[in-house]
């Protein structure tokens, strides 16, 4: 009799250990996870800035500044004090690239769209 009560501990004592081990290697792998989940979002997020750029940046055709849309002209005027737009470039999906010299004589390229919200400002609003 003592021997199968001495038995019956040993063996659910053993299973404790193995049970605990187990439930310290899932919170490893679960944490190993969300480290990895996280930095896989990181990528999207970068990938997905990376395509709105390059969608912004894509076969654009030279137009003169008077051409641009009064919207975008006066988002320029609002948002860049005393800048001058040197050069102006619209795509087919009527996406605007406008190279901007400021009164520092600072050269810079921002992305509008037709109605002047910007899509990419190098420069902060001044």
């Amino acid at each position: 009799m003592k021997r199968l009560i001495l038995s019956t501990a040993i063996v659910l004592g053993g299973l404790t250990a193995v049970t605990a081990q187990s439930d310290k290697e899932v919170t490893a792998m679960n944490e190993q996870k969300s480290a990895t989940l996280t930095q896989v979002e990181e990528k999207v997020e970068a990938a997905q800035d990376l395509k709105l750029s390059a969608n912004a940046v894509q076969d654009f055709k030279e137009v003169k500044a008077s051409e641009l849309p009064e919207a975008v002209q006066n988002a320029v005027a609002n948002d860049f004090d005393g800048a001058s737009i040197s050069k102006a470039y619209v795509n087919a999906k009527g996406d605007y690239k406008i190279e901007l010299t400021t009164a520092e004589a600072k050269k810079a390229t921002v992305y509008a769209n037709a109605k002047g919200e910007w899509i990419k400002n190098e420069l902060k609003k001044q």
